[in-house]
């Protein structure tokens, strides 16, 4: 499918482009933010927002669409290493599991189930405790819970396919396992990868975000959305729009990020695409 049939799909369209624009707004605070990331100054703290600075300070005087724009970033950064850390792991094991069963396709569900029962803040808290809260144990933390899920589509997809008749022609043919899953199977659920991804992406950021507001995710002196709704918590009932600016922002991106992956999903899946074309003839 090429990209003019993928905009047909207005919430694919809706969600990509919202989330687009949190990204051109993430990677410009790389060159430019309206106010020095570090610029403090107490005789502008609490600056309710206006012309000079959009969104108003915070209690140190830092201008909030500044820090917005850097939080952004961060978020972005932690759930997308941790989508790729999930996938890059995940989906090996899942295409293992399915053409070799027996004890491999055991022990990679046995993995599943082992990690699924353990949350990713569980997962967070021992290694901070081992290693120390960061942003980049934050990734290690989500990245680890990805991989189980990645693994589970990819197994369930390449189950799916490898009854078809051209996976069959390609064993006739004398092709190995590993190339018969990175030539036909791995192409063939590429597009439930990305949908996955979309969505895994968006749960990253959620849970970047929560893993900082407990203090085991992005330490000061960077900075994320879950450590700015940490730090102006105590302050709501008197400055709310410090809480919500990051919180409306992480609202509206993980908001954005599912309705891409719903988008995406409908686009790419023929089977919910023939059935919206023949509820559109009807």
């Amino acid at each position: 499918m090429n990209w003019r049939s993928l905009l047909k799909h207005p919430g694919l369209v809706i969600g990509l482009t919202a989330t687009a624009l949190f990204a051109l707004l993430a990677l410009l605070s790389l060159v430019w933010t309206p106010y020095p990331i570090a610029d403090i100054s107490i005789a502008r703290r609490f600056a309710t927002p206006g012309p000079e600075h959009w969104l108003g300070t915070d209690q140190l005087g830092r201008d909030m669409l500044s820090l917005i724009m850097s939080g952004t970033l961060t978020s972005f950064t932690v759930g997308a290493m941790a989508v790729l850390i999930g996938a890059g792991i995940g989906v090996p094991l899942g295409l293992a599991a399915a053409i070799y069963g027996g004890p491999v396709e055991w022990v990679v569900l046995r993995f599943s189930d082992l990690a699924f029962a353990f949350p990713a803040v569980v997962i967070a808290i021992l290694i901070a405790t081992l290693m120390g809260p960061g942003a980049s144990n934050a990734v290690i933390a989500i990245g680890i819970f990805n991989v189980p899920v990645f693994a589970q589509v990819a197994r369930g997809g390449a189950l799916a396919i490898s009854t078809l008749d051209f996976v069959a022609a390609a064993r006739l043919a004398g092709l190995s396992k590993p190339m018969i899953a990175l030539r036909h199977l791995l192409p063939n659920i590429a597009s439930l990868i990305i949908v996955q991804g979309t969505i895994q992406l968006s749960l990253g950021i959620l849970a970047e975000a929560g893993l900082s507001y407990i203090g085991l995710g992005t330490q000061p002196p960077a900075t994320s959305l879950g450590l700015m709704l940490r730090d102006a918590q105590s302050l709501f009932l008197i400055h709310p729009w410090l809480s919500l600016a990051p919180g409306l922002a992480i609202v509206v991106i993980v908001i954005a990020l599912n309705i891409a992956g719903d988008g995406l999903r409908d686009a790419l899946d023929p089977r919910l695409r023939n059935r919206g074309l023949a509820n559109v003839a009807g």
